[in-house]
């Protein structure tokens, strides 16, 4: 989208440089925000369904002594990089002539579908956040009840364990998935091409849309179908589920791993976080009136169970955003997602916030600075929530005549 001519874009570049100089003590006043209009007056937004009450979580154990202890905030550039993945050399030129658009780089086939760029700090993130998942599981990769067959085995049916990772990204879950569990296949697909070339023999890549028909023969069915952080990325949940099911074996379960595209908190530091707390507004609104709501993680068990999957199940894990938290394990995964969720607003503002409120790139900085700078804020506890979602399919559903 090109860069209409604006007053405020000379402000808005001093905004910027003036919040990175700025100490993280410092108080700074978010910008004036664009007001959305409510989702059920935007053309095509269907008002949102009435909210779950979710079961009430116990605080997360606050370190006070890190209070006393001289710690340094500013996390912006302390990630090492994972080193660059070469597309796929068979994808053709259509694929691969990417778009760029306000300094990142977003993915060429089926352009405008995705909101999320795709090229090398976005790669970044997405492993970083894979280490996140992982720091979750101990090292696990799923959380369904699988028999995987391990060398030595067969399966149970007598055929290949097959598995799809839906929305691959880097294709890292896959490939360890692969790596893992050699008597497995895996299969990925993505809209980008962004996965290695060199990959276990049982690891296949390809580009595609899984909101499309998918086209699987019956000796194609999967025993286990997993994706994650795909809240965004679809228009119509209640199809994406029906298809879900009708790609799985009997018996085959299905896997979302999500998180809420939200930030909360147990004292009062969301309603002072203002600048993330109209971050996350405006993104979600911006997301429905975009056609694909962000915020919707603890939607996928209802939908799971309304698509008629069994032994629906929900695991529910609170980061801190930083290392107050108490607890060892808490305190390293909230060093990370410190470093994650500067990416993330870094990767999720730019598309949604010059597309749909028109903001200019400056502005946007703006933005994403103030965010990031809340985040590094020794005086916020600030949490994000990762959801796991099973459920396990009874065979392909009824087919419903028109």
């Amino acid at each position: 989208m090109a860069t209409q001519a604006n007053p405020t874009t000379t402000a808005a570049t001093s905004e910027v440089e003036s919040l990175r100089a700025t100490s993280p003590e410092a108080e700074v006043q978010p910008p004036d925000p664009i007001v959305p209009s409510p989702a059920s007056e935007a053309p095509g937004i269907l008002p949102d369904e009435e909210e779950e009450v979710e079961v009430a979580h116990p605080p997360l154990q606050v370190d006070h002594d890190l209070l006393l202890q001289d710690q340094d905030d500013d996390y912006d550039s302390a990630y090492g990089s994972f080193g660059g993945r070469s597309s796929t050399g068979s994808i053709t030129s259509s694929i691969t002539n990417y778009v760029y658009e306000n300094g990142r780089r977003y993915h060429a086939y089926r352009s405008g579908e995705y909101v999320l760029p795709n090229d090398e700090a976005e790669q970044e993130r997405l492993n970083l956040q894979h280490h996140i998942w992982r720091l979750l599981l101990q090292g696990g990769l799923y959380t369904a009840p699988l028999e995987i067959p391990q060398p030595g085995q067969s399966h149970t049916s007598g055929t290949d364990f097959r598995i799809l990772d839906l929305g691959c990204g880097t294709g890292i879950w896959a490939i360890d998935m692969a790596d893992e569990f050699p008597l497995t296949t895996v299969f990925g697909f993505d809209l980008s091409p962004i996965q290695p070339e060199w990959l276990p023999t049982n690891c296949h890549f390809h580009v595609d849309d899984y909101e499309d028909d998918w086209t699987y023969r019956d000796e194609e069915l999967f025993d286990y179908i997993h994706g994650r952080a795909l809240s965004g990325t679809v228009a119509n949940w209640p199809d994406f589920y029906r298809q879900v099911r009708m790609n799985l074996k009997p018996g085959g379960w299905c896997e979302m791993q999500e998180y809420d595209a939200w930030i909360f908190s147990d004292d009062d530091s969301f309603d002072r976080a203002t600048w993330t707390k109209e971050w996350v507004t405006m993104l979600d609104d911006a997301s429905r009136m975009f056609g694909k709501q962000i915020n919707v993680a603890k939607k996928h068990k209802q939908w799971m169970i309304d698509a008629g999957f069994e032994d629906v199940q929900e695991r529910i894990s609170r980061i801190p955003i930083g290392t107050w938290a108490k607890e060892p394990a808490l305190k390293e995964l909230g060093r990370v997602e410190q470093i994650h969720m500067q990416m993330s607003v870094a990767s999720h503002t730019p598309a949604l916030f010059t597309r749909v409120w028109s903001y200019t790139e400056p502005q946007v900085q703006v933005f994403i600075e103030g965010v990031k700078r809340e985040f590094r804020s020794k005086d916020l506890r600030l949490i994000t929530s990762y959801r796991f979602i099973t459920g396990k399919s009874p065979g392909p559903p009824p087919i419903v005549d028109d």
